[in-house]
C-alpha cells in the first residue's frame, strides 16, 4: 500500500493548478484534492472545447476537477488559455468574487512537446529548427506563466503564507550543466527554474513561498501512448521483445512516476507550516519524498535522477 496524505492537511486551503488538464497539472490537482483543498483547475481543453489548444487530445480539466472531488477535495473547472491576458484577468476577477483570495498557485503551463520535436531533432544546431515552433515553445514556456503571475499573485499575497510552485523538468543544479535538448527547450526549462528565484524574492516581503519543482519521468497520458501501454501495464514498455510495433523504453523508465508524485510533494510543502524553508529553491519530486516520506501511488519512491 502507498502513502496517502492527511485528507483534511489542506481543507479550506483554495488551490490554483495552472494546466491542470493532464500530466502533472492533473496529478498535483490530485494530490491537493487529497488533502482536502478546494482546487481551481484551469486549462484550454474543457468539454466545452479545446479549439486554443497545442494538442489533439481527450482529456479535459472538468475531468481533473471531477477527479479532485472524488479524492476529497472541492474541484472546480474553468477554462482559460494562459496566453490570453484577458481571460486570466477573468479568471482573477471569477476568484476574488468567490473566494478571496488563493493560498497556493501552481504554474504547470507548458503545451509543446509537440514542438519540443522527437528524440531524434535533440541537439541539433538551433537555425536548424523551425523558428516559429521556437518561438512558439518561448510563450508557451514562459509568457504563459509571467501572465498568470502577474494576474494571481496579488490574490497570494494578501495574506501570508502563501505558497507558489513552478513545474519545470530538471533542477537547476542538473540543468546548469546538463544541456537540455534544444537551445529553446533548454532556455524555457533554466527561465521557469529561475521564475521561483525571483519571484521568490519579492514573495518573501508578504510571508510567501516560491519554490521550483520537477518531476522525475513522468507517466503522463501523452508519454504511457507514445510506448502503448497503460498505467496498469507500463512495465510492458520496458519488455525488450515487444511485438506490438511500439518502441521498447529506455531502462531509466523502470524509475518513472505518475504525475501523484510530484502532486504529493506540492501538497506536502503546502501542509509545511515551516514551508518557508523551500524559499527560491529548485528541488525534484524524489527530494521532497525523502524529505516528508511520502510515496507514489504503488508505495514507492522512484528516483528517475539517480546516475544509471
Amino acid at each position: 500500500m502507498g502513502w496517502t496524505p492527511e485528507p483534511d492537511a489542506l481543507r479550506g486551503r483554495v488551490a490554483v493548478v495552472a494546466g491542470a488538464t493532464r500530466g502533472a497539472g492533473r496529478g498535483i490537482a490530485a494530490a491537493l484534492g487529497e488533502a482536502g483543498a478546494t482546487v481551481i483547475c484551469t486549462g484550454r481543453s474543457s468539454v466545452a472545447g479545446n479549439r486554443t489548444s497545442d494538442y489533439d487530445r481527450p482529456e479535459t480539466i472538468e475531468e481533473t476537477a471531477d477527479l479532485v472531488s472524488d479524492l476529497g477535495g472541492f474541484g472546480v473547472a474553468i477554462q482559460v488559455d494562459h496566453l490570453d491576458v484577458g481571460q486570466v484577468r477573468a479568471l482573477a476577477g471569477r476568484i476574488t468574487a468567490d473566494h478571496g483570495r488563493i493560498d497556493i498557485l501552481v504554474n504547470d503551463l507548458w503545451g509543446a512537446e509537440i514542438l519540443k520535436g522527437a528524440p531524434p531533432t535533440w541537439g541539433r544546431p538551433m537555425w536548424q529548427h523551425d523558428l516559429d515552433d521556437g518561438l512558439r515553445i518561448l510563450r508557451l514556456g514562459i509568457d504563459t506563466h509571467l501572465i498568470t503571475s502577474h494576474c494571481l499573485l496579488p490574490l497570494l499575497a494578501r495574506e501570508p503564507g502563501g505558497l507558489l510552485v513552478e513545474i519545470s523538468d530538471g533542477t537547476t543544479a542538473f540543468n546548469i550543466d546538463n544541456y537540455r535538448l534544444s537551445v529553446f527547450y533548454d532556455l524555457v526549462k533554466n527561465a521557469v527554474n529561475r521564475l521561483a528565484f525571483s519571484h521568490g524574492h519579492e514573495l518573501a516581503t508578504f510571508g510567501a513561498t516560491a519554490v521550483a519543482i520537477t518531476p522525475g519521468w513522468l507517466r503522463s497520458e501523452m508519454m504511457l501512448d507514445n510506448y502503448g501501454v497503460t498505467e496498469a501495464n507500463w512495465r510492458a514498455a520496458l519488455d525488450p521483445v515487444r511485438t506490438d510495433g511500439y518502441p521498447m523504453a529506455p531502462p531509466g523508465f523502470a524509475e518513472s512516476e505518475t504525475p501523484r508524485f510530484v502532486g504529493r510533494g506540492v501538497a506536502a510543502i503546502a501542509a509545511d507550516p515551516d514551508r518557508a524553508r523551500w524559499n527560491q529553491r529548485s528541488v525534484s519530486s524524489i527530494e521532497l519524498a525523502r524529505e516528508y516520506g511520502f510515496t507514489d501511488l504503488d508505495g514507492r519512491q522512484p528516483d528517475a535522477w539517480a546516475p544509471i
